[in-house]
């Protein structure tokens, strides 16, 4: 069993990627960097699970190309 994301996660994180394509990167911490200047995340813990979607779906998208 994997890990179980909110909508607002996904979307979130989706949308991002689509905003700012080729910024992110498969580092965690540089999207935990950049996540919180290209968005308006209130907390550290929503800002890590937005990072940590966001470096998932960098890396499909890596192996996929």
């Amino acid at each position: 069993m994997g890990n179980i994301r909110t909508t607002f996660v996904k979307r979130i994180s989706k949308e991002l990627i689509e905003i700012h394509p080729g910024v992110f990167t498969t580092d965690f911490d540089e999207n935990k960097k950049l996540v919180a200047e290209y968005s308006t995340v209130s907390t550290k813990h929503l800002r890590n699970k937005i990072a940590g979607y966001v470096t998932r779906l960098v890396r499909q998208q890596a192996v996929q190309a």
